[in-house]
């Protein structure tokens, strides 16, 4: 015989995530609210510095992750699956590392000369 939970289970085994979005969305919500304000009182006291940010650092870095994930996923899906949609997943990460490390290495040899 199977054994159904009860219908209170049920009900909180489903309001629990709900609440957890809830109360997630609402962190976010006022960390990015309260973080705007900070920003424009810092800019009419003119105290406010654009933070610093390196792109191709950050690109070298991304592109190499997600290269590197992408690529054993791929492999990994492949040999498990074969060739099929569920390839995508480690295909997607394989080409948007691929092509971040081309922008790496086009802004790179730009920087160079």
């Amino acid at each position: 015989m199977e054994r159904v939970p009860s219908v209170a289970a049920q009900i909180i085994i489903t309001v629990i995530p709900i609440v957890g979005i809830v109360m997630g969305s609402t962190v976010a919500f006022f960390y990015l609210l309260w973080n705007h304000k900070r920003t424009v009182l810092l800019i009419q006291a003119g105290r406010w510095e654009r933070p610093d940010f390196d792109l191709l650092s950050f690109c070298l870095l991304a592109g190499l992750l997600l290269t590197f994930v992408g690529l054993s996923l791929t492999v990994l899906l492949a040999l498990l699956d074969g060739f099929g949609y569920g390839l995508l997943g480690g295909v997607l990460p394989l080409s948007i590392g691929l092509s971040l490390l081309a922008y790496y290495g086009a802004k790179r040899g730009d920087r160079a000369a």
